[in-house]
C-alpha cells in the first residue's frame, strides 16, 4: 500500500511571498503547461486540508466555476475534479461547512496521522498559516514550490515565523511555460525512515 502523503503546494514569488503588500495574487496566474500539469496533479488527491480563510476563498470561486461560460478549458476540468474532493477544514470559528467538506476543530495531528493510517489517494494542503502549524507539527510529506519570476517586494512570506530548522531533500525539479520553476522537495528525516 503507498503511503498517503500531505503534499503542500504554493504559488511563491521570487522573493519568497504568496501575496503581494494589497492582498494582489493575480501575478500567481498559471499558464496553460503549468494548468494542465495543476490538472494532473489533482488527479492524486482525494482530500484537500484547508483553514478557514483558504476553504472559503477556493470554494466561492471555484465551487460555480465549471459552469461559467467565461471558464477556460482548464478551469472547467479542475472545477470539476476540485468538486468532487474531500475537503477538511481546520477552523475554531466556522459552525459549518457545505457539501461535501467536514469541520475539525480539534487535535490536528491527530486527525492527520489517522487519516495518513488509512488507504486512499494523497492529500493537498493548503494555506499559509495551516501549513505553518503543519511544518510544526511535522505533518508534511512534501513541498511543491512554483516559483514566479516576480520581486513583490512585500506581502505575506511563504515561511513567516518558523522557529525550527528542516533540512528538505530535492527530488524533482521542473520548468513551466518557460517561466516559472517548480522545485520538489521531502524532509531529508521523513524521507529516510521511509526508505529504510
Amino acid at each position: 500500500m503507498i503511503k498517503r502523503k500531505v503534499i503542500y503546494s504554493q504559488m511563491v514569488s521570487l522573493d519568497g511571498y504568496i501575496e503581494g503588500p494589497h492582498h494582489e495574487i493575480d501575478w500567481g496566474k498559471p499558464g496553460e503547461e503549468l494548468f494542465q500539469h495543476f490538472n494532473e496533479q489533482e488527479k492524486d488527491f482525494d482530500t484537500h486540508l484547508y483553514g478557514r480563510k483558504t476553504y472559503e476563498n477556493m470554494r466561492d470561486y471555484w465551487s460555480e466555476r465549471a459552469e461559467a461560460r467565461e471558464a477556460s478549458k482548464d478551469e472547467v476540468e479542475f472545477a470539476r475534479m476540485w468538486n468532487k474532493i474531500e475537503k477538511v477544514v481546520f477552523s475554531n470559528t466556522l459552525e459549518k461547512v457545505e457539501g461535501n467538506s467536514i469541520l475539525v476543530n480539534n487535535d490536528i495531528e491527530a486527525v492527520i496521522n489517522h487519516r495518513k493510517e488509512q488507504s486512499g489517494k494523497h492529500m493537498s494542503l493548503g494555506g499559509a498559516t495551516l501549513a505553518e502549524t503543519f511544518i510544526k507539527l511535522g505533518l508534511i510529506d512534501e513541498y511543491h514550490l512554483y516559483i514566479h519570476p516576480i520581486l513583490l517586494g512585500g506581502g505575506r512570506r511563504l515561511f513567516p515565523s518558523l522557529q525550527t530548522k528542516t533540512n528538505l531533500e530535492l527530488i524533482e525539479s521542473k520548468v513551466f511555460d518557460q517561466t516559472v520553476a517548480m522545485l520538489r522537495y521531502t524532509p531529508i528525516m521523513k524521507h529516510k525512515k521511509e526508505e529504510g
